[in-house]
């Protein structure tokens, strides 16, 4: 998927029109609409801009190899990160906790009886 056609589902997916999208932006429709048709490539600024508006990292929206980023939403990566640098002990405890959380919703959702 290339930049265009992932900035068209990220903004859809928030339900936004190119001008609402550019509005935030502080540009035009128009210019969203070059961007989501590949005709222009956003600059490293208004990239990182749009990464914020659609809340997700910049490595999601600008990668092209078919590889999409393991997290791509911005705020799981930020408590990622503050995990990693804790020490190894509480790292520990916390992922235990996580595989805890993690195991009951699975089980929760393979139970859950159909509406």
């Amino acid at each position: 998927m290339n930049i265009g056609e992932r900035i068209i589902r990220l903004r859809k997916d928030k339900g936004w029109s190119q001008n609402e999208l550019a509005k935030m932006l502080g540009t035009s429709g128009p210019i969203i609409g070059r961007y989501e048709r590949n005709e222009m490539v956003p600059s490293v600024e208004v990239a990182k801009n749009l990464a914020d508006a659609f809340e997700t990292t910049l490595d999601y929206l600008v990668d092209e190899t078919g590889k999409q980023a393991e997290i791509k939403d911005k705020a799981m990566l930020n408590r990622v990160v503050e995990i990693e640098h804790l020490d190894q002990e509480d790292k520990k405890t916390i992922l235990q906790v996580i595989d805890s959380l993690l195991r009951d919703a699975k089980a929760k959702k393979a139970y859950a009886m159909p509406a």
